[in-house]
């Protein structure tokens, strides 16, 4: 006779997995669009969703293959895999062929994929992106955290790179960069990179460069570690950001011919879990990696409005107190409201979690603590997503400006109206 058990539910669920909780930029994004279903005013500035359109180009191509049904290769379309690689070439002068070229349904899933398949510690710098130390968690690994500083700008520093390897120099590692950095819209300089890539070279690390926001640096000038360190750094990029196609899932991993073997062996893995990434969606991917001047002047334009915003959004963050570091590429800031902490005391706000909660509460503005991103949760970090606004109308009105394309006060005040009320309304609650 069969007897029930009498453990929880929960006893059954793997040790790695237990505890974990929603990703924190998913859960705000939802509970934001939950209050404002209740009739709140919200203002959303925690999901890091690009506010720009998929470029018509690429949309138009996707209409066209809208009929392509058949599984594709699982390491992606030929052609696909071909344009990436010369993306590559033509904005880093990276030496890649198509052959050295994985595609799957998002950066994400392919960079689960690379630590489940690759024996070695996760080494993150703090603060970093909230999904890359919970997948370490998931699969089992270990994770180091790269401490850094405000005073850098929240990067890694070589000298901090090389301590936590001198330990054990042979053990194996991956290392990931993200730049321009989400959380704080930092990216890093040649010179930095130059010498994160002599310390990598010195202890054979695996570096993970994570570039989906590469190409919205905001003067449009960004530099791949991979020029400095071609032969270990693997390249992540994507459609989400850069061509505001968050939802069509499609990410790209490029990897130096020597490090073909761990190219195949997560595509032996990819064959048993998603298979391939959608066929229509693929196709239409060769337009938005091959350029042209449509795609250019999308860039150009999208780059300028965020440029613009994000210097709005610093000055006024710092007139309000505030230390931060000024963004220079993708949509985010990660302000430190700590000078103020006597102040928020006196309202019974001690960490960021609580900060963030009151935020929401007393002002309609989502954000997310800095604790999500690995910053200590007494510290009074938050980061800000300026992306709640119609993207489509700002480049309209972008390319519509007879005045050398500079973009005033009026015109974000006009075309971005929900982030500058957002950004006012926390800086007047902080008054």
């Amino acid at each position: 006779m069969a007897t029930r058990s009498n453990r929880s539910p929960d006893m059954h669920i793997n040790l790695n997995v237990r505890g974990l909780k929603q990703s924190a930029t998913l859960a705000i994004n939802e509970l934001s669009a939950k209050l404002a279903h209740e009739g709140k005013t919200i203002y959303k500035l925690g999901l890091g969703q690009s506010p720009f359109p998929v470029p018509q180009p690429v949309v138009d191509e996707l209409k066209v293959n809208a009929y392509q049904k058949d599984y594709l290769p699982v390491r992606g379309l030929r052609e696909l895999r071909d344009a990436v690689a010369d993306f590559n070439r033509r904005r880093q002068g990276i030496d890649c062929t198509g052959q050295d070229v994985l595609i799957g349904p998002g950066s994400k899933e392919l960079m689960f994929l690379l630590q489940l398949v690759y024996y070695g510690d996760l080494v993150i710098p703090t603060p970093s992106w909230v999904s890359y130390a919970p997948q370490a968690q998931i699969i089992g690994r270990k994770i180091n955290w790269a401490q850094t500083t405000p005073e850098n700008d929240w990067r890694l520093m070589p000298e901090e790179l090389d301590k936590i390897c001198s330990d054990d120099p042979s053990r194996p590692r991956i290392v990931i960069l993200n730049y321009p950095s989400n959380p704080t819209g930092d990216t890093y300089t040649s010179d930095e990179l130059k010498q994160i890539a002599k310390i990598a070279r010195k202890y054979k690390i695996i570096l993970l460069s994570d570039e989906i926001y590469g190409e919205l640096h905001h003067r449009g000038q960004h530099v791949s570690v991979a020029r400095y360190y071609p032969e270990g750094t693997v390249i992540s990029s994507g459609l989400s950001k850069w061509c505001g196609a968050g939802g069509w899932r499609l990410g790209t991993f490029t990897f130096p011919a020597n490090l073909r073997w761990l190219l195949d062996a997560m595509a032996v893995v990819a064959s048993e879990t998603y298979t391939s990434t959608s066929a229509p969606i693929q196709y239409a991917s060769i337009r938005a990696f091959s350029g042209g001047m449509e795609i250019e002047n999308y860039l150009t334009s999208s780059r300028t409005v965020l440029r613009y915003l994000g210097k709005y959004i610093y000055m006024r963050l710092k007139q309000a107190g505030a230390t931060l570091s000024p963004p220079t590429g993708g949509f985010y800031l990660f302000p430190d409201f700590s000078p103020l902490k006597e102040r928020l005391a006196e309202r019974g706000i001690h960490d960021s979690p609580t900060l963030c909660k009151t935020l929401l509460e007393q002002t309609g503005v989502a954000t997310l603590p800095g604790n999500e991103f690995g910053r200590p949760a007494t510290e009074m970090t938050l980061r800000l997503a300026y992306v709640d606004f119609d993207g489509a109308q700002a480049l309209c009105a972008f390319d519509g400006l007879q005045d050398g394309k500079e973009i005033k006060t009026e015109f974000l005040e006009m075309y971005c109206p929900n982030v500058i009320n957002g950004i006012n309304q926390l800086c007047d609650w902080l008054k």
